[in-house]
């Protein structure tokens, strides 16, 4: 009997310790964000120590979440491609302060959490055909990448919005460059946590090449800049409105996707309803810590392949997240030049979404291309949607196959087609 119960302790030890394991593992692979999301979110307006906050205390609380909640070892952070969705096309294009792009996120965040406790996601799932649906993943990783571009100064905007090559001989190029191409070096090899190598090599490249800030060694940030209220100012607006669309539309989809694929990994399936409901309530809580919605981090596949079985794993990761609050002098160092490859190298993985595309039947495919460009070269992704959104059911009509197209759908392309006609109205 006492045999038994050793062998017990030391399998729960084992568990503990495997788990863990994982759950630094995946801290690690996905500690990149901080500086990253902090980046871009200092592009909407907010300071970068502040977002950098913001995204720690978001990644560690929907993680504590997923842990505690729903017991997987999965690690939410800001999504990469929602976080340029809500800095470059619902705050700076479309003129909303952060507070109120924050409101956008709120109310998107309710009605991903509704699809998660109602059956209005089984609606909107049957309703989105699929190629537009991959269309609005390879649309964000295109702009990604265009974004990757122009932080690193690989390419510059002139006039008119037209996109050149840097300066071959700038320092900061130079540096981007070779940058990029180690980054690539490292992905490909499959370099553990070879996102976090790359910020890390890219900072140093970048102070021996003389590009980088030096003076940041301390924090400066008043206590009300971190106080995050969603403002509804603008609620009354029609861009508000269409702004939460295609930010509920792609929290919802990607969010059931990356779940699919990891609890398959994970082989717990029938947690499927839990792990979506904490996923969603973490979105929610990230309109009050002033960031771009959290999702289930791609990099969990790495607490996976580790060994990561239950939520001690998502617990240890979330703590960790948390003590990186302690070294926040040390990230907001971190330049451009060693951000701007992560942002190329996600873009790409999720533009390898355009193989899932139907290029044969055209019906589906030009829809899906209209999405695709015009996402990266209007520079606001709720426009480049419209341009799809609105080609889906003329295509469709003008071949014939106007049984293809759901009530819900034809709806969402109405109000796409009204937010354009407003636009040329100047209303």
């Amino acid at each position: 009997m006492s045999d038994q119960g050793n062998m017990t302790s030391q399998n729960t030890k084992g568990t503990w310790l495997t788990d863990m394991t994982a759950g630094l593992i995946g801290y690690l692979t996905t500690v990149y964000i901080v500086a990253v999301n902090g980046s871009i979110l200092s592009e909407a307006g907010l300071a970068l120590e502040a977002g950098m906050i913001a995204t720690i205390l978001a990644s560690f609380a929907g993680t504590i979440v997923m842990g505690l909640f729903a017991r997987l070892p999965l690690i939410l952070i800001p999504g990469m491609g929602i976080n340029a969705l809500f800095a470059y096309s619902i705050v700076e294009n479309t003129g909303l302060s952060f507070q109120e792009g924050l409101a956008v996120i709120l109310v998107a965040s309710v009605l991903f959490l509704m699809t998660a406790f109602t059956k209005l996601g089984a609606v909107l799932k049957e309703a989105i055909p699929e190629s537009l649906k991959h269309a609005i993943t390879v649309g964000l990783g295109f702009f990604l990448i265009l974004i990757g571009l122009e932080k690193s100064g690989l390419v510059v905007s002139g006039e008119q919005t037209i996109i050149a090559v840097g300066d071959f001989t700038s320092p900061v190029f130079i540096t981007s460059l070779l940058t990029l191409f180690m980054a690539i070096f490292l992905f490909m090899k499959n370099i553990p946590a070879n996102f976090l190598v790359t910020m890390a090599a890219g900072t140093m490249l970048a102070y021996l090449f003389g590009v980088m800030d030096t003076t940041k060694r301390s924090i400066h940030i008043n206590a009300g800049d971190m106080i995050f209220t969603p403002s509804f100012a603008a609620a009354g607006d029609f861009e508000f409105w269409l702004a939460v669309f295609p930010l509920a539309i792609i929290l919802i989809f990607e969010n059931m996707g990356l779940l699919h694929g990891q609890l398959h990994m994970l082989k717990r399936q029938n947690s499927y309803n839990r792990a979506y409901q904490a996923t969603a309530f973490s979105s929610l809580m990230s309109a009050f810590f002033g960031t771009s919605p959290t999702v289930s981090a791609a990099e969990n596949a790495a607490v996976i392949t580790s060994g990561g079985k239950t939520g001690k794993a998502a617990v240890t990761a979330g703590l960790l997240f948390l003590a990186t609050l302690f070294i926040i002098p040390w990230i907001s160092m971190i330049p451009n030049t060693a951000i701007s490859p992560i942002l190329i190298i996600v873009g790409v993985l999720m533009a390898q979404n355009l193989r899932n595309v139907p290029l044969n039947d055209l019906s589906e495919a030009l829809p899906a291309f209209m999405i695709v460009a015009m996402i990266p070269f209007t520079y606001s992704i709720a426009d480049g949607m419209a341009f799809g959104f609105i080609a889906y059911p003329v295509v469709k009509i003008a071949m014939g196959k106007q049984k293809d197209l759901p009530v819900v759908l034809i709806m969402i392309s109405a109000l796409f087609l009204f937010y354009f006609i407003m636009k040329i109205a100047g209303i």
